[in-house]
């Protein structure tokens, strides 16, 4: 169903047989978003969308007896005034080491295939399990988070109202995270504002809109940042891996330590722009503290390699030139627009938020 170019999609009542006569209906979990994000959204069929399961998911996301010790949670890498990521080059366990890469944005996971930075995982089911139980983020055992789960006045009755058995396991913990994760739509910043009229960009703002959307063609006389490769579409990320030219020898082998393909060294998963201007640290190791030092290096910086994005090679607006040579107004301006793509009320959200405050 469409409201005003809204989808709203309800997922299936589900039905749970409790014994031979009892059943417990689940409320179906209704997500609106823009039409122009488009249906192709990822809930596998055996865990549809509900509000108790939603619920149960929103708890055990910022639940700490799913860490070793009790330390973290789910939340502690993933903040929601930061877009869910961390602010550090790379999150941090319950034994304070730096993990081995930057904590993405949980914005607008619906639509997305292909999860951490490599792309090992298919769904945020099997992607849930990798941190929960990770030496050095929250060092548990699956086996141990449910005892701890199970030995609470709280959960045996949320597990019961979302999933029709009080029983907590690895399944049923991991499907509820992924519930919750796929309700963090982020589709109210100022530019869909700007796109729904209801917002008029400045003169700073509309050029850097029209720089980060334009391929450089200086033959012609056109200037552009080329971003939209990559960075295209209303969602601001496409499902793609590329080597964005940070070394000439990676450092981390990227989408190639899964595949085991040499064409995909140092290759990384695009990552949404929607509230970049608020989760610095950037790039997958978190080397750049600011926009300004990420548009130096695509300006100035890109390291050639044999896996280096063809839409990064010999792309710039001095013809002859390998990096794309913008003027340090045109930065400014491209940085302008990105911070139309924050999303207030995103971050803000009393539904995201810790439930328990």
């Amino acid at each position: 169903m469409k409201i005003r170019g809204w989808t709203i999609a309800a997922a299936i009542i589900t039905i749970a047989l409790l014994g031979s006569n009892t059943a417990i209906k689940q409320t179906p979990y209704v997500l609106a978003y823009p039409a122009s994000f488009g249906n192709r959204i990822n809930i596998p069929e055996d865990n549809p969308l509900t509000k108790e399961g939603v619920a149960l998911g929103r708890s055990l996301f910022y639940e700490t007896k799913l860490s070793a010790g009790n330390k973290i949670s789910c939340s502690s890498c993933h903040l929601q005034q930061l877009a869910f990521t961390d602010g550090k080059p790379r999150s941090t366990g319950v034994d304070g080491v730096a993990g081995e890469r930057n904590s993405m944005s949980l914005a607008n996971l619906l639509w997305v295939r292909n999860f951490f930075w490599d792309g090992r995982m298919p769904s945020l089911e099997d992607q849930a399990i990798f941190p929960l139980t990770a030496s050095h983020e929250m060092a548990q055992s699956m086996e141990v988070s449910a005892a701890k789960l199970k030995a609470t006045t709280q959960y045996p009755a949320m597990f019961q109202a979302a999933f029709g058995s009080p029983e907590i396991d690895e399944k049923t913990i991991t499907k509820a995270l992924a519930q919750f994760e796929r309700t963090l739509i982020s589709a109210d910043s100022r530019y869909d504002q700007y796109i729904n009229g209801t917002y008029t960009p400045d003169s700073a703002e509309r050029h850097g809109l029209k720089l980060f959307m334009t391929a450089p063609v200086p033959e012609r006389n056109i200037r552009g940042a080329n971003c939209a490769h990559c960075h295209g579409g209303p969602k601001f990320f496409l499902e793609l891996f590329h080597n964005n030219g940070l070394d000439s020898i990676p450092v981390d082998a990227g989408r190639e330590k899964h595949t085991g393909m040499l064409a995909d060294k140092g290759r990384f998963r695009v990552p949404t722009l929607r509230n970049i201007a608020v989760t610095a640290p950037y790039m997958h190791d978190g080397r750049f503290n600011t926009l300004e030092e990420v548009l130096d290096h695509y300006s100035e910086h890109i390291q050639e390699s044999a896996t280096l994005s063809p839409v990064l090679r010999q792309t710039s607006n001095t013809s002859g030139s390998h990096s794309l040579r913008l003027t340090a107004t045109e930065k400014k301006d491209i940085i302008a627009f990105l911070h139309l793509l924050t999303d207030s009320s995103f971050l803000t959200n009393p539904a995201f938020s810790n439930p328990n405050n």
